[in-house]
């Protein structure tokens, strides 16, 4: 893999960042023979080795990736989960996090992030002492979930080694918790691995109550939207900077969209969330988008968007929707406006008459409301599910068919995400779409959305849709 360094210039820290691109024809001494050049330039960024011998191509297994640089035993289990070959982003990466480099990890969702830094937490432990050694930050307890599920899931002892003395711990120290056991736990016998939301892991630093003075490997995940949430951008900015140092940690941003991310490399160094060296693995930024979904827009002002979201609804008959919304910035909350998920949900309450129950899901609800709309909708066919980006983060939904963008996303890995909530039955003939209600102004960025994930969005006439309700 051909590595190209930039140097900040004099005026800003000396932060060498390797970006890592891919493999180019200007790399031939790599393999010179043409032949086997010309395969090795198609398969190279997937771990391949060329035999210069034989002039055959093997894939690397995730055990030779990892170079004996992690346990027997956690390799072990995550064989036997199914964790034998490593996805584009493991290849690459690997070999960073495991040198010891602070590192951003950016990749798509699914792309095999968690895996990555887990293998990193794992290798950093020792074994033998009980303290908190790792800490996974999070945007959302659905997400926390899901990672502590994996992480318990390469920390058990695996087939035909139970004779192991001791395997590490994972605490889930998730908003909505049950604090009083995590609080007796934290006494008696710490954790070596916490994954965290920054409300919960806060109110534990502040109380005391968790110790990081071992703190080997700080992991921020889904850095992005943690990071555009002014309540937890605030708090982790403080546990980034005033709850350990750099010198004593190895940290690890991941996240499948970082916007302005040389922007963001500079902040790192500048604001010492990281060291100089940090390293920015960028890995297939964005995959073109499934054929199977339809993608439409309307082009309707503000102030008529609410009746065109009721029409397109009333004209689609969705199984099961979600209704993506903008999070309400800090200049609509101080002049008094109300967020869009509360205009959205009073006005489907008060306007929509279809068979689908209207829920809610944001950022900032209790645990209880949160737990109470995820109930509904296991216990339902269907649903309408009003949701911020951040909010849905780690929610899965899968009998979803409709997607309707009430606010357009902010770039167009976040469409990408949006969309990828739909269509994730397998096999299934339902019609899948995703509508975009737009501003004239915004028609631009959408079309730079469509040129950047290689898709064809229909228009649908405000008109038409008019005469239909």
């Amino acid at each position: 893999m051909a590595m190209a360094m930039a140097v900040a210039s004099s005026a800003t820290p000396p932060t060498h960042v390797l970006l890592l691109t891919p493999f180019s024809s200007s790399s031939s001494s790599l393999c010179p023979n043409p032949r086997l050049r010309r395969r090795a330039l198609s398969t190279i960024s997937r771990g391949v080795r060329v035999d210069e011998e034989g002039g055959r191509c093997r894939a690397r297994t995730l055990r030779e990736v990892c170079d004996g640089r992690v346990p027997d035993h956690v390799l072990k289990r995550a064989e036997e989960i199914g964790y034998v070959m490593p996805t584009d982003v493991q290849e690459q990466a690997l070999p960073i996090l495991l040198s010891g480099r602070d590192c951003v990890l950016h990749a798509q969702t699914g792309s095999g992030k968690t895996l990555a830094y887990l293998l990193l937490i794992f290798s950093a432990l020792d074994f033998r002492r009980s303290a908190v050694q790792a800490l996974i930050v999070v945007p959302t307890r659905e997400l926390g979930m899901q990672v502590a599920k994996v992480a318990r899931m390469l920390a058990a002892k695996p087939a035909g080694m139970e004779e192991m003395q001791r395997a590490c711990t994972v605490m889930a120290l998730l908003d909505g918790g049950m604090l009083k056991r995590q609080k007796s736990w934290l006494k008696a016998e710490p954790p070596e691995i916490v994954v965290a939301t920054i409300g919960s892991l806060c109110q534990m630093l502040e109380k005391h109550l968790l110790k990081l003075e071992a703190m080997r490997v700080l992991v921020i995940d889904e850095a992005d939207f943690i990071f555009s949430s002014s309540k937890q951008g605030y708090s982790l900015r403080k546990l980034l900077t005033a709850y350990s140092t750099i010198e004593s940690r190895q940290t690890v941003f991941a996240s499948a969209s970082i916007p302005q991310h040389n922007h963001f490399l500079y902040d790192c160094a500048q604001q010492k969330w990281t060291k100089n060296d940090v390293v920015h693995v960028h890995v297939n930024p964005v995959e073109p988008m499934p054929s199977h979904l339809h993608h439409k827009y309307v082009i309707c002002s503000k102030k008529d968007r609410l009746r065109t979201l009721l029409c397109l609804l009333e004209r689609d008959a969705p199984k099961s929707g979600i209704i993506f919304v903008a999070d309400q910035s800090e200049k609509s909350k101080r002049a008094g406006e109300l967020p869009s998920t509360t205009l959205v949900i009073e006005f489907l309450k008060a306007s929509y008459s279809g068979p689908l129950e209207v829920l809610l899901l944001e950022e900032d609800m209790n645990f209880n409301a949160r737990a109470t709309s995820f109930s509904e909708m296991r216990q339902q066919q269907g649903c309408l599910l009003v949701s911020t980006d951040i909010a849905s983060r780690g929610f899965d939904l899968p009998q979803t068919t409709h997607i309707y963008n009430f606010d357009l996303p902010k770039s167009a890995v976040g469409y990408l995400h949006r969309a990828g909530r739909t269509g994730r039955v397998p096999f299934s003939k339902e019609a899948y779409s995703v509508t975009t209600l737009i501003a004239p102004a915004e028609r631009f960025v959408l079309q730079r959305f469509e040129n950047e994930l290689m898709f064809k969005c229909e228009e649908l006439s405000l008109d038409y849709l008019k005469t239909l309700s």
